[in-house]
Order: structure tokens, then C-alpha cells, then sequence
């Protein structure tokens, strides 16, 4: 049994209940949690039961059973999510109330309703994550339970309303904090500290900032926000759904399984380079390209980019119309662009008023010169109407007016510029954009996509031709459908219980919808594919990160402005990123975004933040370190290595790893074999951290330096550093390993 029951030896129960009263409490919790996953699987088969049925249907229109089965898939998802570690705490109030707290709320249908576990997120859950010896708020005693799987290991019990002498001390937070990292990033709904339910709670509706230094927990506690959110706004998010955006694949995967294992999982998660749907771009920029294509200057450009395809004819364009011979000369294709450009609508919406104007002149060139008497308003109707009819179809009219006002797509455009150095120039770009292959995307080049789409907008005519070929087709089914009732008349198939045939329960549309194919996706892949979709609420982690383009994206993703916005200034390597908040948001959202500040490290033990405040105190002297929860007991090391050396002392690191419960990573500048590069570990954690050649790492200028001093505070218990040439001043923490074998260094 745990030696470490209560929380704090003076302020617990645990002096006054003996190991036999001990016991038989434990017993009974058991029983009463046993009860809980008693009515989980009662409510889960009720449940699966109503949603088999939806799926057969019961004759209801599609569309209904479409919302039933969705509706009842997500309950589904709700109640398994709670297998484990259903219930993981209780209070009890100076009333003699007991309030147990978990993952999902249950309630007693035959007593009124009456809840018998509340749901972390209600009002009255607060208190488990609020209450202190000083400030009680009503209630007594604070119980945590340790479970694993559906089995209740032990408690711990914490009595409230006495002061206490440890200000973290905490037992249930730091057996999580200690305990080995699993693959994925882990909930905390059953330690949720003080500070932390503060902001998860905070009720604001535009632009919420969290900034907090490594380990803090900023990204658990914004997807925490979400679920809270999801709970208390069921009704106005549900049918939008939630965009995450994180820095990188690895980053997205690792946080994937918090916001399912919370019950929640209409959530979109996307990558800056996926904003777009149908691209899922990785490459970067190198600085200065990105610096360009992220700053708000790069607008401008693209303007003028698309300008450079609405030409003015160099020799006037001879068209056959109405038996005379029309032009269309500089003069009337300037008046057309005028007009088109006046318009204000988007590039290929705007296709629409040159092409209005150059018809004009042709058609009333051509009927002046019919000598058409224009009292005969008839005629001239007719006429015209004629003359239409045959420009339609003039293949020299067509050509012309792709030449002079073609229908763009954003990708023409950009990889056009791109490859183009007089292109670059006419637009005013700095020819540190160009390249060669103008269509290999970085992510940088995602958000000018974006752009793009608005300033060109739709191909309208191109839209008309799909919905008429759409209409055909459905047609066509109706048709098809219309004859099979036909042959079941005349076959006579009639009932012969009631007396119907087949034309009194069935018309041709009703059967030809039964082959029309039904959109089963759920809301997530609706939305990640669908440029369109906006969303009622939107997390941005690494948010440092983002450009002023990138913002431009996702304010247009979320009209209502509600964000959670996670960073951290200093951790900054996008010369292109947010050197305030201010700077980034003020312009959308002025006087609607609030800031919160996290300042305790729950993941770096003190003696690794020690090494990594001495690297922040030199490239960025103004930010302080978050205070670290815990000490570890284990120094972080240093060792220098030869070129040869290198790669057996990483092979040794990685093999006395293997021995150990939990993961680890080496981490390093570009051609280490092995080596992640920093940038892929943003936002991750891992038990022990081999971090390689620092002084590398570092010789890029500030971007290193935020680079080297990620690398540095991703590890939970262990951090070594291998380095080739002097080892940075900023590191002279570390404790020296000599140059001998690595095995048992950890443990020093």
C-alpha cells in the first residue's frame, strides 16, 4: 500500500483514522464508485441501444435521422470516454454534504434527478480545484482517489479550513507530474490547480491570451477551457465545432487524446500548413522569405500580382459579329478594366463587367452599322439578343477575353510570381521571393493562398456549368427511379392486407433519393474540409509563432472572435512571429482580448530551469522563469565529445534509456543522425532529454537561442548535453561528466 496517503501530515485525517478505519472507508468508496460504473453501463447500453435503432431508421425523413444518429454517436463517445477513472475525487461540505466529482455527470432518474456524481465542469465541481486551508469555501475536506482502470487503489484526504505549510504540496499533482510520460500528452481533470481553473473558467467572450514559460501547463489548460466551454455552450458550439492549431504534426498527435478523454470531440486539429483544405504543407521558408510572406506588406503584392493579368490589348482583337467586323482596342478594354476594377468585387467575379462592357461596344458597333431603326425597340431587342447568342460562341471573343481578363486560381498566381523576377518586381516584392519551382508550398505560402481565394473569388461560370451538370444528374436519377415504379405498377405488386400498390407509398423522388448518396462525416471532417466553415471557437498553441498573416486566416475562420490564445514570447523563433500580443491582436480585436499569466512550472524540476534561466537571463534578460513545482535530485550534465565520439555517446544514451520506464529524445541542429531538430519538440515532454551540440544550436543568432532553450526545458526528470566545440557560457551550470561512459550519469 502507498505510503504517501494524505497530502500533508498536519493538515489531514490521516492522524485520526486507524489502518482498520482506513480500510473500511476504502471499502466503501469502492462500493459507491462500483455503483457509478454500474449505472455507465446501464446508460451506455440505453444509449447504444437508441443509436442501433436511429441507424435502421424508423421511416423518418433522412435529414432527421441523419441528426439522430450523429447526436447519439456523440453520446456514445461521451459516456466510453469515461471508463477510466470515472470518479477521481469527492468533497464534503461543513454541511455533511458529499459531493463526488468526475469525468461526466450521473444522476438517480427514481430520486428526482438527484446527481451522484457531478461533472468536473459544473459550478459546483469548483470547489475540488479551488478551495485551500485558508480559503475553504464551505467545504471540509477535499478526498482524491488513485485509480486504475475501474479499480480504486487508494485515497488521499486533505482537510480544508486550517492553514497549511505547503503551498504545492499537493500529493495527487505530483504523483502525476512525477509518474513516467506516456505517448500522447495526458488530461488533468483531477489536478487542476488554483490558478489554472481560474482561466479554464474565465468567463470572456472575444480573445483570451495565456502566456506561460515551459512546463506550465498553458496547452493542457487551454483544451481544458475547451471542454469547459463545449459544457456551457453546448447549444451555440456544438453545431461549429472547435479549431486547434498547433505548430506540427508530432504537437498535434501528442495532444490529440485530451479533448476525446474529456468527452469532446467535434474539435478540427490543423497545422498552420493546413488551413487550406486539400494542402498539408511542412516546409519552411528560409527567414527572410518567411519575414516577408508573413508581414502584412505582402498583401500589397498579391494585389498587384493579380493586376498584372488585366491586360490591355497591344493590337486590337478583330471580331466577326452580325456580318461587319468589330475590334476591341485599347481604348475599350481600359474602359472595361476601369469599370471592372471599380466594381469591387473580386478578380473573377469582376470577369463578369469587363466582359458586360466590351459586349456592349461590339454589339452596339455592330447593329449602328446594321443601320437598325432604333425606334423599333423590338428589333433592337431582338437583335441584340442575336448578337449575343453568336458572341457566345465566337471563338475569338473567348481567347481574347481569357487574354485580357483570365480566370486566375490562387495557385497560378502565386507560383507565377514566384518564378518570375520581372513578375517579383512589377509587384514591388524583393526578389528574395523568387524560386525556381514556384509551386513547392511552404508553410508560409498557405496563408497567402488563403488571401488569394478572396481577392480572386469564385469562377462563377464555372460554378453555374457544375450546378446545372448537378441538376442533370439528379434528373437522370429521377428518371431512372420513375421507371422502376413504373414496372412495380404494372407488375400490380398490391398489398394485399391494406390494398395499396406501389405508386400510393413511393413517388419518384422519394425512391430516387434512396440512391443519392448521403453525407455521413461527422462535424470534424465537414469542417477540415471546407474552406467556408467557420468555427465558434478557436485555440492557437506556439501562437509566438504565427505571422499577421496567419491571424488574417484565422479571424476569417472564426467571425464571432473567440480565442484562446496560447504562448510564450520568449520561446519565439518565426522572425516573422509576435513580438507582443498587442501587436498581433489589437487591429481585430481591440479592447476584447484579456491576458492571463501562468507562472509555476509543473513539468521542469527546478535543478534543469536553473540551467535554462541562465540561457533566457541572456537573450531575453526582461522575462522571467516560471518557478518550478518540484526538484528532481538529479543534476543535469555536460560532456565534451570528439566527431568520433558522437555517435557511440549518443547510442549509449539511447541504450541505458531503453532500460528505463517512460520516453526520451535526442535533440539537435540539422545533420545529427538521430537528432530531432528543436523546432519538432515545441509544446512535447519527455522523462530525459540528450540535447547535442548546443553551441550549434545556438550560433543562430536569437532564433538559436529560443531554439536551444526549448530543447532545454522538455525534459520532466533528465537532461544531458553532448557538445563538440566550447560549451556555451549560458550552460556553465552544468555538472561536468569528464569524458568517461554516460552509464549511471542520470542517476548523480
Amino acid at each position: 500500500m502507498p505510503q504517501n496517503r494524505v497530502s500533508d501530515p498536519e493538515n489531514s485525517m490521516r492522524g485520526h483514522v486507524s489502518e482498520q478505519g482506513y480500510q473500511e472507508e476504502l471499502r466503501s468508496e469502492r462500493n459507491y464508485i462500483a455503483g457509478l460504473y454500474a449505472r455507465l453501463d446501464a446508460e451506455r447500453a440505453r444509449v447504444k441501444g437508441e443509436y442501433e435503432a436511429a441507424l435502421r431508421g424508423d421511416g423518418s425523413p433522412l435529414v432527421e435521422r441523419d441528426v439522430e444518429v450523429r447526436a447519439k454517436a456523440r453520446e456514445v463517445k461521451r459516456l466510453n470516454v469515461a471508463d477510466n477513472g470515472l470518479c477521481f475525487g469527492r468533497l464534503d461540505t461543513v454541511s455533511g454534504d458529499r459531493l463526488y466529482i468526475g469525468r461526466i455527470g450521473l444522476f438517480d432518474e427514481e430520486d428526482e434527478y438527484r446527481p451522484v456524481l457531478l461533472d468536473w465542469r459544473a459550478p459546483a465541481s469548483r470547489p475540488f480545484y479551488t478551495a485551500t486551508a485558508v480559503s475553504p469555501e464551505g467545504m471540509r475536506l477535499r478526498r482524491q482517489f488513485h485509480t486504475r482502470g475501474r479499480h480504486v487503489v487508494d485515497y488521499t484526504d486533505e482537510v480544508l479550513g486550517r492553514p497549511s505549510g505547503s503551498e504545492h504540496g499537493d500529493a495527487a499533482l505530483l504523483a502525476a507530474i512525477n509518474a513516467p510520460r506516456g505517448e500522447g500528452m495526458r488530461d488533468i481533470v483531477a489536478t487542476i490547480q488554483a490558478e489554472q481553473d481560474e482561466i479554464i473558467r474565465l468567463d470572456h467572450p472575444g480573445v483570451l491570451v495565456i502566456e506561460g514559460g515551459p512546463g506550465t501547463g498553458k496547452t493542457v489548460v487551454a483544451l481544458h477551457r475547451v471542454a469547459y466551454l463545449l459544457y456551457t455552450q453546448r447549444e451555440r458550439m456544438e453545431r461549429h465545432g472547435v479549431l486547434v492549431v498547433g505548430p506540427n504534426p508530432a504537437f498535434l498527435n501528442h495532444i490529440g487524446r485530451v479533448l476525446p478523454s474529456l468527452g469532446e470531440s467535434d474539435v478540427v486539429f490543423a497545422t498552420p500548413g493546413d488551413l487550406v483544405p486539400g494542402l498539408h504543407v511542412t516546409a519552411d521558408d528560409t527567414p527572410e522569405a518567411a519575414r516577408l510572406k508573413g508581414s502584412l506588406g505582402i498583401l500589397d503584392v498579391l494585389k498587384a500580382a493579380i493586376a498584372q493579368y488585366q491586360r490591355l490589348p497591344e493590337e486590337p482583337v478583330q471580331v466577326e459579329l452580325g456580318g461587319v467586323t468589330g475590334r476591341i482596342d485599347a481604348a475599350t478594354a481600359e474602359w472595361a478594366r476601369e469599370e471592372a476594377r471599380g466594381s469591387g468585387l473580386p478578380h473573377n467575379e469582376a470577369r463578369a463587367v469587363f466582359t458586360d462592357i466590351v459586349t456592349y461596344v461590339l454589339t452596339e458597333r455592330a447593329i449602328g452599322r446594321g443601320w437598325l431603326d432604333r425606334n423599333d425597340r423590338q428589333a433592337w431587342e431582338d437583335l441584340r439578343r442575336q448578337l449575343l447568342e453568336e458572341l457566345a460562341g465566337n471563338e475569338t471573343f473567348t481567347a481574347a477575353l481569357d487574354r485580357l481578363w483570365p480566370v486566375l486560381t490562387p495557385e497560378t498566381v502565386l507560383s507565377e510570381l514566384y518564378q518570375s523576377k520581372d513578375r517579383l518586381r512589377a509587384a514591388g516584392a524583393d526578389e528574395a521571393l523568387w524560386r525556381a519551382d514556384g509551386a513547392a508550398w511552404t508553410v508560409s505560402d498557405v496563408p497567402l493562398l488563403d488571401e488569394l481565394v478572396e481577392l480572386l473569388g469564385r469562377d462563377k461560370a464555372a460554378e453555374a456549368e457544375a450546378a446545372r451538370a448537378a441538376e442533370r444528374e439528379r434528373r437522370a436519377q429521377a428518371a431512372y427511379a420513375d421507371h422502376v415504379l413504373d414496372n412495380l405498377i404494372e407488375r400490380q405488386d398490391v398489398d394485399e392486407d391494406i390494398g395499396l400498390i406501389a405508386s400510393d407509398l413511393l413517388y419518384a423522388e422519394d425512391l430516387a433519393e434512396r440512391f443519392t448518396e448521403q453525407d455521413t462525416r461527422d462535424l470534424a471532417e465537414r469542417a477540415a474540409a471546407d474552406r467556408e466553415w467557420t468555427y465558434r471557437h478557436v485555440v492557437v498553441d506556439e501562437a509566438q509563432e504565427l505571422s499577421e498573416m496567419d491571424w488574417r486566416v484565422l479571424m476569417r475562420r472564426c467571425p464571432d472572435r473567440s480565442f484562446t490564445v496560447v504562448g510564450d514570447l520568449a520561446q519565439r523563433r518565426s522572425p516573422a512571429g509576435a513580438r507582443s500580443w498587442e501587436s498581433m491582436l489589437g487591429r481585430y480585436v481591440p479592447g476584447r482580448w484579456v491576458y492571463r499569466s501562468l507562472t509555476v512550472n509543473y513539468r521542469t524540476p527546478a535543478e534543469i530551469m536553473e540551467v535554462a534561466a541562465a540561457l533566457l537571463a541572456e537573450f531575453a534578460p526582461g522575462v522571467r522563469p516560471p518557478e518550478s513545482v518540484r526538484a528532481s535530485g538529479v543534476r543535469p550534465w555536460a560532456r565534451q565529445v570528439t566527431e568520433d565520439e558522437l555517435p557511440g555517446a549518443i547510442e549509449e544514451f539511447e541504450r541505458d534509456e531503453a532500460g528505463r520506464e517512460g520516453t526520451s529524445v535526442v535533440i539537435g541542429p540539422p545533420g545529427v543522425p538521430g537528432a530531432v531538430p528543436p523546432s519538432e519538440t515545441k509544446g512535447l515532454e519527455f522523462d530525459a532529454v540528450l540535447v547535442v551540440e548546443p553551441e550549434r544550436i545556438l550560433a543562430d543568432g536569437p532564433r538559436g537561442a529560443a531554439e536551444l532553450y526549448v530543447a532545454l526545458t522538455r525534459a520532466t526528470q533528465r537532461l544531458g548535453v553532448l557538445h563538440r566545440g566550447p560549451l556555451p557560457r549560458a550552460l556553465s551550470g552544468l555538472a561536468g561528466a569528464g569524458s568517461g561512459s554516460l552509464t549511471g550519469v542520470f542517476t548523480k
